[in-house]
């Protein structure tokens, strides 16, 4: 009997392996290392995940634990795929086990690709206290969690929690962090810029170098120059 991971080994490719590998940083001390790829485009993935979306959740479950990042790939976007039509206790099932798996989210595009239409998702209309236990963690890719799960709250016009999130996790070191941050305040400027220079101007000393250029990545090249120079 055909396995959703019987059908995406069919699509694997070395070649494009050994590059996703080098990509996605999973040599000895690099922060996916150990991560095997077998090399499936994004698209293709996505595509097996559309033809398994009815996966039960103890299915996604397994899928999601498995050594490969694109079976871990295809269960989650199988639950961003569920999760809209799914009834309430469904919905809190699916985000709950997401949550208790975050050590499988193990990569940006992992999370990226899932959090916000999960956990952003989730806790739209509900205490976001989660995100900020999230954050407030040592584990990278539940403080990435925490920040991108925001981006769903910006596209309804919320920024408060993003910005409550920045502010906590401007000390962190790590540039994936970094980007994270950069990339809401820059979703948050084409918003509403002001908000976003207000963050600026207000934290400019202790953002990190990545986290301003991408913020003012969108501005004017004047603008930029003068945040530059700040």
């Amino acid at each position: 009997m055909s396995t959703i991971r019987s059908e995406l080994e069919s699509y694997r490719n070395d070649e494009r392996a050994a590059q996703m590998a080098r990509y996605f940083k999973t040599r000895p001390g690099e922060y996916a290392e150990g991560d095997i790829f077998w090399g499936i485009p994004n698209p293709v993935v996505r595509k097996v995940a559309q033809r398994w979306k009815q996966l039960p959740i103890e299915e996604v479950e397994m899928l999601l634990r498995d050594p490969i990042h694109e079976c871990r790939l295809a269960a989650l976007l199988i639950w961003v795929k569920q999760y809209p039509k799914a009834s309430f206790e469904a919905q809190t099932a699916i985000y709950n086990s997401y949550l208790a798996h975050l050590d499988y989210v193990n990569n940006w595009d992992l999370v990226d690709l899932t959090a916000r239409d999960i956990v952003g998702r989730h806790l739209y209309d509900k205490d976001r206290i989660a995100l900020y236990c999230l954050a407030g963690s040592s584990h990278l890719w539940s403080q990435r969690v925490a920040l991108i799960s925001t981006f769903y709250f910006i596209n309804q016009g919320d920024f408060s929690t993003s910005l409550s999130l920045a502010r906590q996790l401007l000390s962190q070191k790590h540039h994936l962090i970094h980007k994270a941050i950069g990339w809401i305040l820059r979703e948050i400027g084409k918003r509403d810029l002001d908000c976003m220079e207000v963050f600026l101007h207000q934290h400019i000393r202790q953002l990190p170098r990545t986290t301003l250029r991408y913020a003012i990545e969108k501005l004017p090249p004047a603008r930029r120059q003068y945040y530059l120079s700040l």
